[in-house]
């Protein structure tokens, strides 16, 4: 029975096969028809032609550059703060971030700076001391707030008379401070913050749309070339390698030339010029170099200068110099400087330091 039972199943499966196997047959036969009518469709359907689309050209346009010594869209006023040049082995602070410094003879034979800041947040300043009358004279044409401590009898007279916004540490004294480990009077400091808030409680205004002395280049220039960059040939073009500067019989400023870096490392008195906040060598991007004539003008030795006028002078920048022209029409006119042909000078974007210098000075440029 159990054979019966099995033959039957046998039966039945294989008469289960059978008809699957007619379906499969039958079924592919329709998918090759389906597929044979389709391939013909296909054939017959006219074809489109394909379209290339160009790829989009994207134009890249480049920012244009901008000046990084000062920000030239800013209304920031300039501080103008008198520093102290007779300090032995100690070290200036803030020369470094000054955009424009200037250098004048004082009263026997030394020196002192100007030092003009603007857009920039300067944590130590100084050492600071006090005013020269002269030096309004370039105070005054960059429209900056003129920062001292004391002043001379001319200085105390001129500023009164020609309104200048002052801060005299000697009376605001909130805006400066001594360090104790210096010597008085070599001692004091400033910070751009503390003179900004002495000149808004003195009611000073901290911007200015008269600021701007000098044009800066975006582009290196170079004064042995043209614009297109082409070497030149100019009779007055010399080497400027190493500059040498006299003062006085006791005062010389010298810079030599880096041509790594494209500045000038700055040296009073033989002896490298030091920053107190890096510990490196003070460098200047331009250097300008006007002669203008001085006198003794009291018993003190202090000096006059005659700022008003016209004179010579050179400009160096990477590695040459070209002599320049000045001209001032007024202490407050701003000082206009000019090559030989009359052509305006432009400066390199970079600090600048201006050594104004007695008409008999010697100057080697080499």
């Amino acid at each position: 029975m159990d054979f019966e039972v099995e033959d039957e199943e046998v039966r039945e499966k294989k008469k289960k096969s059978k008809n699957n196997q007619k379906l499969m047959i039958g079924a592919s036969i329709f998918f090759l028809v389906l597929a044979i009518i389709l391939t013909l469709v296909y054939l017959a359907t006219p074809k489109k032609q394909k379209t290339t689309v160009a790829p989009q050209q994207t134009t890249v346009v480049e920012e244009p550059k901008e000046i990084t010594i000062v920000k030239e869209d800013s209304n920031d006023r300039p501080l103008a703060v008198m520093i102290d040049n007779n300090i032995g082995d100690a070290k200036h602070a803030g020369l470094l971030d000054s955009y424009v410094n200037y250098e004048i003879i004082v009263e026997g034979g030394l020196t002192r700076i100007m030092a003009i800041f603007k857009d920039r947040q300067v944590g130590v300043i100084g050492p600071v001391r006090s005013a020269r009358h002269y030096f309004l004279d370039y105070a005054l044409e960059h429209d900056a707030i003129y920062a001292h401590f004391g002043w001379s009898p001319s200085a105390e007279d001129n500023i009164k008379e020609l309104n200048v916004q002052n801060i005299n540490g000697m009376v605001d004294t909130s805006g400066f401070a001594r360090d104790k480990n210096l010597p008085s009077p070599h001692n004091v400091f400033t910070t751009t913050n503390k003179l900004k808030n002495v000149a808004e409680t003195k009611g000073y205004l901290t911007t200015s749309n008269s600021w701007k002395v000098f044009e800066y280049s975006t582009d290196e220039i170079e004064l042995n070339k043209n614009e297109k960059g082409e070497a030149v040939e100019k009779s007055n073009l010399q080497t400027a390698s190493r500059i040498s500067i006299d003062y006085s019989a006791t005062e010389n400023r010298s810079y030599n030339y880096d041509s790594v870096n494209q500045y000038y490392l700055r040296s009073t008195n033989g002896k490298a010029h030091i920053d107190r906040r890096t510990d490196g060598q003070l460098h200047y991007k331009n250097i300008i170099i006007m002669k203008v004539e001085n006198k003794t003008m009291d018993d003190e030795g202090r000096q006059d200068l005659i700022t008003v006028g016209s004179g010579s002078g050179f400009f160096i920048t990477n590695g040459y110099s070209l002599p320049i022209n000045w001209a001032k029409s007024a202490r407050n006119a701003k000082t206009i400087y000019t090559y030989a042909d009359g052509t305006p000078l432009k400066l390199n974007d970079g600090n600048t330091f201006i050594q104004i210098v007695p008409i008999s000075s010697n100057i080697v440029i080499e």
